[in-house]
């Protein structure tokens, strides 16, 4: 019994934040966890400069709604989800990922939610839990399955120790240098590879 746990910004939609950035000319919003690995101080980061530049919620939310999953995204996820059991574990918020994953048709996902004022301005966030990748995997293997996880940076890595197995999915220099451990994919049908390769209950029924 498998479970597949991917990440999502990086493997399945674009970077939010990147995007957000390229939309606004507020440079700064390009760091992601590929750039800062405490997650903590780079939510801080980003709610400084949402406020300090008046954004608001729904500023972020238009620029989402305009995005699209990444290129081959969705016909991998339904081949997955046609053969394994998939969950989405990520660091983004429910927010945010509404209109992505209704492009994605609607897989499970499980990440964290922000806090609002009365005026729409984004002034905290709430974490699903600490550590919320890694203990998710955690307690699925204490429900007896056995994981393949991918994910394509620093906030990925306890993910993917964590798991049976571990894949990096098109990820910067930097981390493959940091953890040579992770067989590295640049693609989805290397990562479709190296699932079947090491799933020991791959179905095949729509290979």
């Amino acid at each position: 019994m498998e479970i597949v746990c991917l990440d999502l910004e990086g493997v399945l939609i674009p970077e939010i934040w990147v995007k957000f950035a390229e939309n606004t000319g507020v440079s700064d919003f390009r760091m992601t966890t590929r750039d800062i690995p405490n997650y903590s101080e780079l939510m801080d980061q980003r709610l400084t400069l949402l406020n300090n530049n008046n954004y608001k919620l729904d500023d972020v939310q238009k620029v989402i709604g305009s995005m699209e999953p990444l290129d081959g995204a969705k016909s991998f996820l339904d081949w997955l989800r046609g053969n394994f059991q998939v969950i989405i574990l990520s660091d983004t918020f429910y927010e945010f990922a509404a209109p992505l994953m209704k492009k994605l048709g609607w897989p499970t996902l499980l990440c964290h939610k922000l806090v609002c004022d009365k005026h729409g301005s984004v002034v905290d966030y709430i974490l699903r839990q600490p550590d919320a990748k890694k203990e998710a995997v955690r307690s699925f293997h204490r429900l007896n399955y056995r994981i393949l996880a991918a994910g394509d940076s620093y906030n990925d890595i306890a993910m993917l120790q964590e798991a049976d197995v571990g894949f990096l999915f098109c990820p910067p220099q930097n981390v493959i240098n940091e953890f040579p451990q992770f067989k590295v994919t640049d693609g989805y049908e290397k990562l479709k590879d190296e699932l079947i390769r090491s799933s020991d209950s791959f179905s095949g029924a729509s290979a």
